[in-house]
Formats: structure tokens, sequence, C-alpha cells
């Protein structure tokens, strides 16, 4: 006689189910559009066509607009044969969930944009103004800014891979202006005395500018605030270049002897190093390149400059003010910024889309200062006087 068992289950719910596990899901695949850059005399370009065959082979729909490669000597050729689609119809290019530019949109171009696409660009905080944010909080958008674009480790990734570019180019073209300017050759010849060269700024973009300087052989002085960083490019240079904080005094001694000086510490909202009654005193046919004149000027008298008029003459000295100097290099740059941007539009891919990138990690919305047309940066809503969002309130 078998006993029975009292179970509230039925037989068929006792039998065994397959786990079922977590499945990702995955966005369909995204636009992009690419534009043709208007401004700036820009050059560069933000995919080349080997990215853009990887990322079509993956299924995504490429839009670039005719003649955008054509300053980094890429023909529209070349990016139809990688799978992209090429139009005239700049609203198409634009109307793209993504759009990835180099210099951030004109007033224009924000009207082409659609509501709540991604606007991937150059931020240039001291070339923007209120209405630039208000237009694009009108439209929705969501935008994210080389600038602020940081890796898994918190290194801001776009900044040191364009600051290693420009470091080199202003070396190079310095060298070139020098040499138009007095005949000066940048670098030590047996017998005749180095050029001398003052590079204010011992980030990525002095530690480069330094590099180059120093392997053409000229005479090199870095001036900074931060003793960590001068203590780490007089560490990486052998203890070879002088070094020295910021002091008015010595900078100016310096700056008298200078035949180059580099300018490549932000001074967002501050004063400039580098005063005008400085400049009166350098060399005549000296040269300044203020390399981030984009995020706030190091030297008084420095302007902003474009690739047609890339420097004016004030006291005597060259003024370099290129808020896109890459742009000098625009093959080598593009295909720099293309290898991060390909990696970086896998990654989307990988986690099912933007919306989980910004959900997972903490870096993608650092990356962001506008999300659905809310400012999502705080210094930059303090800087133009609008309101900020939490990106952790409005993303979670």
């Amino acid at each position: 006689m078998g006993s029975s068992i009292f179970t509230p289950f039925t037989e068929q719910e006792l039998i065994p189910k397959e786990e079922k596990l977590e499945v990702v899901k995955k966005e369909k695949r995204f636009g992009i559009g690419i534009p043709k850059e208007t401004c700036l005399d820009e050059r560069r370009l933000c995919l080349t066509p080997d990215a853009v065959q990887v990322l079509t082979n993956n299924g995504h729909h490429i839009i670039v607009e005719a003649g955008a490669g054509e300053g980094s000597f890429f023909s529209d050729l070349q990016y139809s044969e990688a799978g992209a689609e090429i139009t005239d119809d700049r609203r198409k290019v634009f109307s793209q969930g993504i759009v990835l530019k180099i210099n951030p949109p004109t007033d224009e171009e924000i009207d082409l944009l659609q509501p709540n696409s991604y606007l991937v660009s150059a931020l240039q905080i001291n070339l923007r103004n209120k209405n630039y944010f208000k237009k694009l909080s009108d439209k929705k958008i969501n935008a994210i800014a080389f600038d602020f674009i940081t890796d898994e480790y918190n290194q801001l990734a776009m900044v040191r891979l364009i600051g290693e570019i420009a470091g080199n180019v202003a070396i190079l073209y310095a060298s070139e202006l020098l040499a138009d300017s007095n005949g000066l050759m940048m670098g030590g010849i047996t017998g005749v005395r180095p050029t001398e060269v003052v590079i204010i700024g011992a980030g990525i973009v002095g530690e480069f500018a330094t590099k180059a300087a120093v392997g053409l052989g000229a005479s090199v002085r870095i001036f900074d605030n931060s003793l960590s960083k001068l203590r780490r490019l007089h560490a990486m240079t052998d203890r070879r270049i002088p070094t020295s904080i910021i002091d008015p005094r010595e900078l100016q001694k310096s700056l008298r002897r200078a035949d180059v000086v580099i300018g490549a510490l932000p001074r967002m909202n501050q004063a400039p190093i580098v005063t005008e009654d400085m400049v009166k005193l350098m060399k005549k046919g000296s040269v300044i390149i203020d390399i981030t004149i984009d995020n706030g000027k190091c030297v008084e008298t420095s302007e902003l400059t474009t690739m047609s008029k890339p420097y004016v003459m004030k006291h005597g000295v060259l003024h370099c003010g290129l808020p896109n100097l890459t742009s000098r290099m625009p093959r080598t740059t593009t295909k720099a910024v293309s290898n991060f941007f390909l990696s970086y539009l896998l990654d989307f891919d990988q986690e099912g889309g933007i919306e989980n990138m910004l959900l997972k990690h903490n870096y993608m919305k650092q990356s962001l200062y506008m999300y659905k047309g809310r400012l999502t940066k705080e210094s930059i809503a303090t800087r133009f006087g609008l309101q900020y969002h939490d990106i952790n309130l409005l993303i979670f």
C-alpha cells in the first residue's frame, strides 16, 4: 500500500525546468551620420573608410556627406566601397540617430538634428555661447563632448589622444613659422646656439611638445603650477630639461630669450599667464602657439585664427591661435580619432546600445553634457547661467 505525500504542486510543476539567463536587450542597429565640416577650415573627420567597413559589416548604416573626407585625403569612392551611403543631402546626414562631428555644430546644423538623437563632437567651451546650449536643449539633444570622454580607468582618453598629436604638431609648425619669420632652424647645429623653446603646461600636450622639441635639438624650459606634473616630466627626460613653477619674474626672463613659446595650459575662467607687457619684451620674429585657446588662452595677446589665416603679428611676435591645430595633419589625426571611435561604437553595440551603456557605466555618464535637452555639466551651467541637472537623477 503506497503512502501519499501531500503537496500543493502538480506533477507538471515539479518537473525541473530550464534555467533562464538574463539576455541583454539589443537595440536595433543604429544609423550614423558623418557631415562635412563647414567651419574653421576643418579638414579632420571622425571615421576612415576602414572603420566604416567594420561598422557596416556589423550591420550599422553609415551616411557620409559628399566631399566630407576630402580634407583628410579620403574620397567618396573609398567610403562608398566601404559600405557607406554617400549623399549631398545634409538633412539626411543630420537626421541619423548618431551624428559624429569634429567641431560643434553651427546654429543651422543644430536645426537639422532630430530630437533625442546623439551628437558626438568637440565642445570648445571658450568658443561657445549661451544660445548654443539653449538650441540643443530645445531640440532635446543628447550631447557627448570629446573633452569629457573617459575610459574605464577614468582617463580622458580622447583628450590625451588629441593632446599627443597637438604637442608634436605645435613644434613642427613652430619650426615652419620660425624659419619664415627670421630664418632660424629649430634645432642644434654644431657651433650654432640652439633655439630656445618655452613650454607652458606640463600635461599631455606639454609632454609631447617637449619630446618633439628635444628631438629636434632645441633648448627647452617647462613651466607649470603642478609640482607632480613637473616632477613626472623632469624624470621622463632624465632630468635634462629645466622645469619651473610659474613665477612671473622667472617666466619673463625665459620669455625674453625664447624663440618659440607653446601655450599648453587651459585657462578656463582664469587670467592669461603671459601678459601683453611680457610679449612686448620678446624678441622680434619669435613665435607663440597658444594651443589651448579654445579652453582659455595662455597668452593675453592671443586671438582665434583659422587655417586660411593661421597667425597674426603683434608687437613683432607671430601669434598662432588655431583651435584645431591637429587639422594641419588631417590624415594622421583622422586615423587616430577613427581608431578611437571604432572601438567606442563597437562597445555600444556589444552592450546593447547607448542607453544600456549609460545605465551600466559611470564613465559614460560623465561624457554627456546634455541628456534629452537637460544640461548635465555643472561647470557649464555655472559659466553660462543655465539650469543644471544631475545625470544620476535622470538615468537610473
